[in-house]
């Protein structure tokens, strides 16, 4: 169903003004919230159903949303002591959008804040010109990401263009509740949204378009130094160059299946088609969801049908993406050139396949030396959070790199590759392989325009009697030369990457309903259960597995610590926790992991194999999830 769009829209009547609230519904309110690092979500739709593709938010939604612009513009003046603040606020496709932002912006106004608004704009977007333009101080993005089109929430951001994390995002969310619970706010955040004259509204929704044409132009540029890692506006559009003269000898076509995504009122189009790659693109009016939110899976199927589509009308094309609804990933399909089919990308398969283009990348640009016994010159490292395959220490070992892991939320990884860059080491590609998609800096944010592009630059940037081309560069470091020919496929890339099965985030079997809500309870009762298994399987899984070491390692922001007991755990411990397996040699085999959720009885689990029989991994995602019921039981009775 299509909504109008209502984006640059704004209403006559304060829309706080006749708010009945009372103490139960607000309390639900919180409780059925989630406030992370990664983002505030909840579902706004006025009837609580996530599926509904309503514009409407009921009364406890607006309260929310007052409070939360009450407690950024509080947070914001802590950080920035200064007479005059500005912060753009976006929103991604979602119905609920424009009246969140609405809300949104009448409080930062009567809290003497400026607004800058751009409307539906695509997450990357948003957080490129928050750290680029200087008259923005940071941004409140109005998105749910990958959640149901009923859903929708914050991420707040500064001016380096990255979600506030780490202690920052604690200090937000501890005001938040404080000003949320007290007696005054909704009073307060009545009076604020009154104060503020109409003709004030007007002037500012007057500006949307001019704001986002600057956003879009900076966002072209940041994008052309992303690709093409160059400063130099010459060296980036020498490397450009040389994309487009190849793409108009030998052409690339590209299907963008955007789903009524913010991405599509962005620069994919322009941008790509300057580089002489053809584009098609569906679904791109804001709103226009056509099917599950969650780019993977069934939601690729109207991408690949459509790719093989074009493809039989002009074998140009090769390439499909499809983006969440904010558009900061995006998941791929391909064309098997030799069954004419398109095929699907697994999130984690794509990550990886991205790690070992832009590690070659490195080398090519002569950013990445090795000396003449082959060991590295610099410093390197690739950047994941904690359920990410363990298929990247295989393509960060190729180039000599190490591999750094932290907790789940795209804000713990961006923070871990910063203060790694701080100490003198090289990242150049980070990401949370288990959600799919890929950072490549210098932004700060997951990318489809990067992903594409790095998958541009393999099929492009081919080998010449006087330089090695990328699959060379990774073929060669990875010891597969066997495997590589000059006339390449997408597939023959993805048949060089190393050869795990992973559980997928959304597979049914990934979560596991549990009643311990107090995870320092369930993973003490799970170390528990886990060591009993262990000594009556242990033989079994030596023998069929190759399992003879275990190490237990446990994610907490950005820190990795390895052991096992409640000493390696920290606070409410809610970070991920992981026990990996080693075979005789101590070579990596598998591991299991698990996190559980802050705001519903469910523990997410997964499970890592270096194999190629996909019935291992489901044997081993068996136990894990045994493990995790049995310790749920015992940890109740505790």
């Amino acid at each position: 169903m299509v909504k109008d769009d209502k984006s640059n829209c704004y209403s006559e009547m304060d829309p706080l003004e006749n708010i009945i609230l009372s103490e139960n519904d607000k309390a639900k309110c919180l409780e059925t919230s989630i406030l992370s690092a990664s983002g505030w979500r909840r579902v706004f739709a006025h009837d609580n159903n996530e599926e509904n593709n309503t514009d409407k938010i009921n009364d406890a939604g607006k309260f929310f949303v007052a409070a939360a612009g009450l407690s950024f513009a509080d947070f914001i003046k802590q950080i920035y002591h200064k007479p005059q603040i500005s912060i753009l606020v976006a929103t991604d496709a979602r119905p609920t959008g424009s009246a969140i932002a609405e809300i949104i912006i009448r409080v930062l106004l009567g809290t003497g804040i400026n607004v800058k608004y751009t409307a539906v704009t695509a997450a990357p977007e948003v957080y490129c010109t928050a750290a680029i333009d200087p008259t923005i101080d940071g941004f409140v993005y109005i998105s749910a990401s990958h959640n149901p089109v009923g859903h929708n929430g914050f991420k707040f951001g500064l001016d380096n263009g990255g979600v506030i994390g780490g202690a920052d995002a604690t200090t937000l969310i501890n005001i938040f509740k404080e000003k949320y619970n007290a007696p005054n706010t909704l009073t307060l955040v009545q009076q604020i949204s009154n104060s503020i004259n109409l003709e004030r509204i007007k002037q500012l929704f007057s500006l949307v378009k001019s704001n986002k044409k600057n956003s879009e132009k900076i966002y072209f540029d940041f994008t052309k130094e992303v690709i093409t890692a160059k400063k130099s506006t010459d060296d980036q559009d020498k490397l450009l160059d040389q994309i487009a003269s190849a793409a108009k000898i030998s052409p690339i076509g590209v299907v963008a299946e955007y789903n009524g995504s913010a991405r599509g009122v962005t620069i994919d189009k322009d941008f790509l088609e300057k580089l002489n790659i053809k584009v098609k693109t569906l679904n791109s009016k804001p709103g226009e969801i056509v099917h599950r939110i969650v780019p993977e899976g069934k939601s690729l199927d109207l991408c690949r049908s459509e790719l093989e589509k074009a493809y039989v009308k002009d074998n140009a094309y090769i390439l499909g993406f499809v983006p969440d609804n904010d558009g900061d990933r995006g998941n791929v399909v391909y064309i098997d050139t030799t069954t004419k089919k398109a095929e699907i990308i697994e999130a984690q398969e794509i990550f990886a396949l991205c790690c070992a283009v832009e590690m070659s990348y490195l080398e090519y640009c002569g950013e990445l030396t090795f000396d003449r016994d082959g060991r590295p010159e610099v410093r390197a490292a690739i950047v994941v959070n904690d359920p990410t395959s363990n298929r990247i220490e295989e393509i960060a070992g190729a180039f000599g790199a190490k591999v750094l892991r932290a907790e789940v939320g795209e804000a713990n990884v961006v923070n871990l590759a910063e203060e790694t860059r701080n100490k003198g080491v090289i990242v150049r590609i980070l990401g949370e392989g288990s959600n799919g998609g890929n950072i490549t800096f210098p932004s700060a944010v997951r990318d489809p325009l990067d992903t594409i592009g790095a998958l541009l630059k393999l099929m492009v940037l081919k080998s010449t009697p006087e330089t090695k081309g990328l699959f060379e560069i990774w073929c060669s470091r990875s010891n597969q030369m066997d495997l590589y020919k000059e006339d390449f496929s997408i597939k023959n890339m993805l048949a060089t990457l190393p050869k795990y099965i992973t559980t997928s985030a959304y597979e049914n079997d990934a979560k596991v309903d549990i009643k311990t809500m107090d995870h320092a309870k369930l993973k003490a009762a799970y170390e528990e259960v886990f060591l009993e298994e262990w000594e009556e399987e242990k033989a079994k899984l030596r023998k069929k597995y190759n399992f003879y070491t275990y190490k237990v390692i446990n994610y907490e922001g950005i820190h990795e610590k390895h052991g096992m007991g409640s000493q390696y755990r920290s606070g409410l411990e809610r970070g991920g926790f992981k026990i990996l397996f080693r075979d005789e040699n101590g070579e990596f085999k598998a591991y299991m992991w698990m996190r559980g959720s802050g705001t519903e009885p469910v523990f997410r689990v997964m499970v890592d194999f270096k194999t190629t029989n996909i019935e291992d991994e489901k044997a081993i995602l068996k136990w894990h999830t045994k493990l995790v019921k049995k310790a749920d039981k015992l940890a109740q009775t505790r």
